[in-house]
C-alpha cells in the first residue's frame, strides 16, 4: 500500500464496526476522498431466536416507541421479525442519526414510521430527538422498549422514565474486539511512520477507547505506535465524542457531522503539511 503524498487530501481511516466501515469507505471513495476501513468495534448480533427478541416482537403492538441505538440494533432486531410480520402503524421506531433512519428505510419503514432528529440537525443524538420530536408527548404510562448493545447510555431511558414512560430495554448485539487483517495491521505502520497523510473517523467513545488494547491484541508496540498515531488529525462526529478523543490523547480533534460528505468538505480545506 503506498503512502499518499502529504500535499493530498489525507485518506481516512473510518473506525465503524462492519459493515458501516466498508460502506462509508464506498461512499468516500465515490466522492474522490481515499479511504481506508480499520473498525475499532466489531459487532456480534444476537441470534434471531433469541428469547428476548422474540418476546419483543410478540408485544410489538403495546409500545408507542421502538428505539433503536444504531443501524446495527434495527439488522439485529429485524432478523428477528417473525416471517409475514409488517411494521404497525400505530408504534414509532424511533432512530439518533441517518445511518439508523437509512436502515430503518431498508427494513421498510415508511418515513411517517420514523422518529428521528430533522435532517439539518446541529447534533444527532439522544438529547436532540428528545427536543425536537419526543418531549411535548405525553409519556405517563406509555411503554417504550430501548433495542441496543448489551451495555449502552441510559441518558434517554431515564428521561422517559421521568415523564412518565415505562422504559424496557432488550439487547441485539455485543460488541466485541475486531480482528485486524494482515493489509490493516500493515496499514497501521504506515499511517505511524506518515501520520500527516492520514485522518482519523471517530463515531464512537467506546472505539476509541479501545485502540491500545487493540494494537496489543495484534502484535503490534502499543506504546511505541500510539504517540505517532495521536499525531493524526482525527474527526469525531459528536462533542461527547471529541472530548473522549482528547482525553485520550490526540493532538488535533475536529467535529464533523456523521455523513461522508460533510467529512469530504472538512478535509478539503484543512490545511496540509509541506
Amino acid at each position: 500500500m503506498a503512502t499518499l503524498s502529504a500535499r493530498r487530501s489525507p485518506a481516512v481511516l473510518v473506525t465503524r464496526p462492519q459493515p458501516q466501515a466498508d460502506d462509508w469507505v464506498l461512499r468516500l471513495r465515490a466522492l474522490g476522498q481515499a479511504a481506508q476501513a480499520l473498525p475499532l468495534l466489531a459487532v456480534q448480533a444476537l441470534p434471531p431466536q433469541d428469547p428476548g427478541l422474540q418476546a419483543a416482537w410478540g408485544q410489538l403492538l403495546a409500545y408507542r416507541l421502538v428505539m433503536f441505538v444504531s443501524p446495527n440494533a434495527v439488522a439485529a432486531f429485524m432478523a428477528a421479525r417473525p416471517a409475514g410480520d409488517g411494521w404497525p402503524a400505530a408504534v414509532w421506531a424511533g432512530a439518533t442519526g441517518p445511518g439508523t433512519v437509512a436502515a430503518l428505510r431498508q427494513a421498510g419503514l415508511s418515513s411517517d414510521a420514523i422518529v428521528a432528529p430533522d435532517a439539518d440537525a446541529a447534533q444527532f443524538d439522544a438529547e436532540t430527538l428528545w427536543q425536537q420530536r419526543l418531549r411535548a408527548q405525553d409519556w405517563a404510562g406509555r411503554r417504550v422498549l430501548i433495542v441496543r448493545a448489551s451495555e449502552g447510555r441510559d441518558w434517554l431511558a431515564d428521561t422517559l422514565r421521568a415523564h412518565g414512560a415505562r422504559v424496557e430495554l432488550v439487547t441485539a448485539y455485543r460488541r466485541v474486539a475486531p480482528v485486524w487483517s494482515a493489509q490493516q495491521v500493515e496499514c497501521l505502520r504506515e499511517v505511524a511512520h506518515d501520520p500527516g497523510a492520514w485522518a482519523w473517523s471517530f463515531s464512537s467513545s467506546e472505539a476509541v477507547r479501545a485502540l491500545p488494547q487493540l494494537l496489543a491484541a495484534h502484535g503490534l508496540d502499543a506504546a511505541a505506535l500510539l504517540g505517532r498515531l495521536h499525531r493524526v488529525p482525527a474527526w469525531a462526529t459528536h462533542p461527547r465524542i471529541a472530548a473522549t478523543v482528547r482525553q485520550a490523547g490526540f493532538a488535533q480533534v475536529h467535529e464533523v457531522s456523521p455523513d461522508p460528505a460533510a467529512l469530504v468538505a472538512a478535509l478539503a480545506v484543512f490545511p496540509q503539511a509541506d
